[in-house]
């Protein structure tokens, strides 16, 4: 089974992206193997630093090897903006696959420095281990909010900044801001295609380029971002809209059902559906 950097270099090479996806239960890591596998995709299963509190580290892991031996598909574990190097430290002690070291809110130069660390720790423990880096400053949170956010253009992410971090940090995943915002806002984010070109021309080639906050994007943004060099795409808020939505609308159809099994399987199915959905938006079926 190919390893994640290879993964991501085919993804650069052959102009299509990794999708993504974030989970807090085990139904939802269910759910984004079986629409990976049922369109021959591979996949990257997130917690962040709350989700990762929520399932448990250890028990993720254990869960990323159960799936990956029932399904027989390349799907990997990453912790999703760890804000701390001792956080991030704990993802790689507790066996994940890649590492998201976010220090974007902090100044440039303990970015680097803390960057730089985790990616050393992670090398010392497992060649294999991916990290990714953040740079820029993505507003919102993961939900949907009844208002316009304003982005700056001082929010995205400097294309020669982001060269000399890549070189002096070694990240292998670089994630950047170019008008993304988390969560869904009432107005649809507008994504600088220019700027993702431009730091992609910077980057080096075998560092992977990342689009976080992909919710609420318009597909044809999506595709142009995947031109423009994206090779992996994070869905958060989507995935929490449409399982959250599906299971009030089973309790409201039958309150007086009880068994989680029963009053969950519905949402499971909704969000297979639209993991399946994104992951032809990205391109990256039948590519395992």
């Amino acid at each position: 089974m190919d390893n994640l950097k290879t993964i991501l270099g085919r993804a650069r090479a052959e102009g299509w992206s990794m999708g993504h996806f974030n989970a807090s239960e085990s139904d939802q890591f269910r759910a984004i193997v079986e629409a990976a596998k049922e369109v021959g995709s591979p996949a990257i299963i997130g917690t962040s630093e709350g989700e990762a509190k929520h399932v448990g580290r250890l028990e993720a892991v254990a869960l990323r090897e159960a799936f990956r031996r029932e399904f027989n598909i390349p799907v990997f574990l990453n912790c999703d903006h760890h804000k701390s190097v001792a956080a991030a430290k704990e993802a790689i002690d507790a066996g994940y696959d890649s590492i998201h070291i976010d220090l974007s809110a902090e100044p440039y130069e303990a970015n680097v420095m803390g960057t730089m660390e985790v990616v050393a720790y992670a090398r010392a423990k497992d060649t294999l281990i991916n990290v990714e880096g953040e740079l820029g400053y993505l507003r919102g949170e993961s939900k949907i909010q009844n208002e316009k956010i304003k982005v700056s253009k001082k929010d995205y992410t400097d294309p020669e900044q982001a060269k000399d971090f890549a070189a002096h940090t070694g990240i292998d995943r670089l994630a950047i801001a170019a008008g993304n915002i988390h969560g869904i806002s009432l107005d649809e984010p507008d994504l600088d295609i220019d700027r993702i070109k431009a730091i992609r021309a910077l980057v080096p080639q075998n560092v992977a380029l990342v689009l976080h906050a992909a919710s609420g994007i318009h597909d044809n943004q999506i595709r142009a971002a995947i031109e423009a060099g994206i090779a992996n795409i994070h869905i958060n808020t989507d995935i929490r809209v449409a399982y959250t939505e599906a299971l009030r609308n089973e309790l409201k159809i039958d309150p007086a059902e009880t068994t989680p099994y029963k009053f969950d399987a519905k949402a499971r199915e909704v969000l297979k559906d639209l993991i399946k959905q994104k992951l032809r938006l990205f391109g990256s079926v039948n590519r395992i």
